[in-house]
């Protein structure tokens, strides 16, 4: 979206798969789930008085098209990824499936995963969440526009407190609004530790990925 209201900009894709590239370059396996927020987000299904499935379904297609925007930027910066919906789009996108999205990541392939689970009721975090258990990632590593996880939204409260590291269980304790909660538990049933980060900060995921500290981590108890 960058610096519009919604929609798609070329400057915010190009600074996206640049960050990327910086990480890929190292070698790391990636699997990326991209959100739909910029084109259809569901605070708009309620004030258009939407069913919350119908809704869901708008927004998993929203996915779709950022997915397809996302890849072909990285094309274009010469780096190979492959994208699997959760939805049934054959003439598009090929369908998710767990054998070829190792495959894929054993080639050094980036996966791009579009479609959420495929299912309404569950948010883009739960859908990454489920697919870093089902690749066995090391790290779950949220973009978001702040350096972290706050007390308070940092834009609205400038005394808002950061946290850089937290436990699953004081995540839950603290009502912190960093992901939804299915998302977090399947993190923490699988010991998969989450960095949250600010993407639009310059170099800021290739930090992370060498182990430099950024933004926050949530970790074991």
């Amino acid at each position: 979206m960058g610096e519009q209201k919604f929609g798609i900009e070329y400057r915010a894709c190009q600074h996206i798969a640049q960050a990327i590239k910086e990480v890929y370059a190292l070698g790391v396996q990636m699997g990326i789930v991209v959100g739909g927020g910029n084109i259809f987000r569901g605070s708009q299904a309620q004030s258009f008085g939407f069913d919350r499935t119908p809704a869901d379904h708008i927004g998993m297609l929203a996915t779709t098209i950022n997915g397809l925007v996302l890849q072909q930027t990285l094309a274009s910066l010469g780096v190979e990824s492959r994208i699997m919906s959760a939805l049934n789009t054959d003439s598009i996108i090929e369908p998710y499936h767990w054998g070829h999205a190792l495959h894929s990541l054993q080639k050094g392939i980036i996966l791009i995963f579009v479609g959420g689970t495929g299912n309404p009721y569950f948010t883009t975090d739960s859908a990454a969440a489920l697919r870093a258990s089902e690749i066995q990632a090391e790290i779950f590593l949220k973009a978001t526009k702040v350096d972290g996880i706050f007390s308070e939204d940092p834009k609205k409260n400038s005394q808002a407190k950061k946290f850089d590291q937290l436990t699953y269980s004081e995540v839950f304790a603290k009502k912190l609004n960093v992901m939804d909660a299915t998302a977090i538990a399947l993190c923490r049933e699988n010991q998969i530790p989450i960095c949250v980060f600010n993407l639009f900060e310059q170099g800021a995921m290739f930090k992370v990925v060498c182990g430099q500290k950024k933004g926050s981590l949530i970790l074991g108890e």
